[in-house]
Parts: C-alpha cells; structure tokens; sequence
C-alpha cells in the first residue's frame, strides 16, 4: 500500500512513518517544516526506496494537487497541525489557518484525486484527531469520552480539531470520500518535541531548571506511548469501518503532578543529581494555563473489541523508555533548543 502522511516529520506523524516503513508500505511524507517539524525524526528510513519526502503546506492546494498526481496514493493519513494549546491561546490565527483551510484542502485534493481514479473503494482518508475536542470531564473515572460524546472544545486549538474533524465527516456524507477518524489521548514517547510537558520536565530536570506544574497539578490526562499509538493508526486505517470513528486511549490516567513525580523517580534512577537531592526538589507551581481543562479520559472499547488493538506499555513503562531516550539522545534535543519559543512560558496572552 502506497500512503501520503501529512506532517510525517512531526512527532506522532514520524513514528507512524517509521512503522509504516518497517511493515513494508511505501510512504510519501508531506511536511511543511514548521518549527515542530524534524526530519532527524525519520533518519532510520530516509534511504529506503520506498519513502519519498515532499515539502509542502497542506495551505498550498495546487501544491497538493501535485503531490496527488505525482505519487497516486492508495490511503491518506492526515496529521498535519497546529498542536500546542498554550501556542494557539497566543497565535489563534495559525490554528485556524493549518487545521481548518488545510484540513478542507487536504480533502478537496484527495476528492479530486478519487474521482479522476475512478472512486476506488479501497481508498481511505484518514483523518487523525484529538480526544480535546470532546471537552473537559468530571473527576468520577466511570466517565470517559466515546466516539458517541457531544463535542465541546475549549481552546483555540480543540476547536479548530474539532472543525476539522466536521469537515471529514462532511465530506464522507455529502460526496462519498470514503473516511476514517481517530481521536486519541496525549501522547509521550521518543521524538517529543521540547515544549509539550514531559520533555520540558526531563530536560528542565538535567539543566537544575525549575520543573514548572501548571495550577495544583490536579489536571488529569490519559497518556498513550507514541509507537503505541502508530500501530493504532495504522490498525484503524488498514481494519477500520469506512465512515467510522475510533478513540485511542492509552489506559493510563495520571495528574499531571503524579506524572511529574514519576519521572522524577525515574530520572533519581538514571541520572542522580551530583548533590544528592531527589529532582522532586525544582518542582514549581506556576499560574495555570487559561481555561485548563480538568480531566481527559478515553474509553477504547470500540477500537479493542473491534480492530483487536489495545496499548501494549504501561505509563510506567514508556515514561522509563522516554527517560532513557532522551539521555541517549542528547544530539537530537539540543539542536532544537533554539527553535522559536522552546524553553519559554506560552499561553499566558489571554
């Protein structure tokens, strides 16, 4: 199978093109480079005959067009975005611009590029999303987000997702594009870019920095290991229900206090500090993010009783890989340092 993945040089978007690789598709990585964007990410597969590298903006539609033309995908995998809530509290603008006009051009080029096929039935747009487009859940963990729950989005972010994923639906109802959709939880793992909590942590934690917690730390997240989520993506894509929505979760709830104290533990095992003292010492309570939600919490059901897929790590497990990934890895995140907006406190203009 021949895919077209949108923003593969991206966190979630190279582990999917890596798995992709490794089980034998030819993949076409559509990538923008943005800030975010590396394509040190996809170093294992670049001189594979079978993946090829396309630089383009999913805002350019004669760039897409393209592309389409070019290389006839079998399936698209849309996960090019705009991601980081606290950047979008502070530049709206570019969430709107990425997830919403690029979302209907990316549909709008695979429609076009279907019907001059001759609407093949194989074919698959599947549009990868996130599980903050459902909203904020109550602390009672007998309530989780199905694929059934209203929408409600609260940042500029979650609302552009969620504007995005009416869009793919709109578009399987009124012209047929056969789809696919997936929501997922946070995810975690190697590759994470330097401004999402974990990696902020581990590296504020190596540099004697403080380990900054949003609020009280309360706020409840379901953390899905990024190759875990890949093999879902994949999964969903090549098993999945034409029209059909999937949630990937990861079964794994955590504060993000707890979180932080886990990879203080974890990193107290690696790579004490030279004075002795547990890394729990720098953690600091800073003002919290506007409109922070409480809890987000994924019920996998469909997609484990379905597709046979479930996550295949602990949180405990992948934190302990992604600590250790990232002191084996120390090239990789010291090039990116310097990239706008890394290491600074976002999301505070409102």
């Amino acid at each position: 199978m021949k895919l077209l993945v949108t923003g593969g040089a991206g966190f979630i978007g190279s582990a999917v093109v890596r798995q992709a690789i490794a089980a034998g598709h030819e993949v076409v990585n559509l990538d923008a480079l943005t800030y975010a964007a590396c394509l040190a990410n996809l170093a294992e597969v670049e001189d594979s005959p079978r993946y090829a590298f396309e630089q383009a903006d999913i805002r350019d539609r004669a760039a897409l067009d393209k592309v389409f033309a070019l290389h006839a995908p079998d399936a698209v995998m849309h996960l090019a975005a705009e991601s980081h809530v606290d950047r979008s509290i502070d530049g709206p603008s570019d969430f709107v611009d990425t997830n919403i006009t690029g979302t209907f051009n990316m549909l709008e080029a695979a429609r076009k590029f279907w019907a001059a096929v001759g609407k093949p039935g194989r074919f698959r747009f599947h549009h990868v999303s996130t599980d903050e487009v459902y909203g904020s859940l109550p602390a009672d963990k007998s309530v989780l987000f199905t694929e059934t729950t209203a929408y409600d989005p609260r940042s500029p972010y979650s609302a552009s997702k969620a504007a995005s994923d009416h869009l793919v639906r709109a578009w399987h109802e009124t012209y047929g594009l056969p789809v696919v959709l997936s929501n997922c939880s946070n995810n975690y793992g190697p590759y994470h870019f330097p401004e999402k909590l974990i990696p902020v942590v581990i590296l504020n934690a190596l540099a004697g920095k403080a380990l900054p917690i949003y609020g009280d730390g309360s706020n409840i997240r379901d953390w899905l290991y990024v190759e875990d989520h890949a093999a879902a993506l994949l999964c969903v894509l090549q098993k999945g229900q034409n029209g059909r929505r999937y949630n990937i979760g990861g079964e794994n709830e955590r504060s993000n206090l707890e979180l932080v104290e886990t990879l203080c533990e974890i990193l107290d095992q690696k790579r004490p500090r030279q004075d002795g003292k547990p890394y729990r010492d720098q953690i600091t309570f800073v003002t919290d993010r506007p409109g922070h939600d409480a809890r987000y919490a994924i019920d996998p059901s469909r997609i484990r009783s379905e597709l046979g897929w479930r996550p295949s790590v602990t949180v405990e497990e992948g934190l302990a890989k992604t600590v250790q990934w990232y002191l084996d890895n120390e090239d990789w995140w010291r090039a990116l340092q310097d990239r706008n907006g890394v290491g600074a406190r976002l999301g505070v203009s409102a």
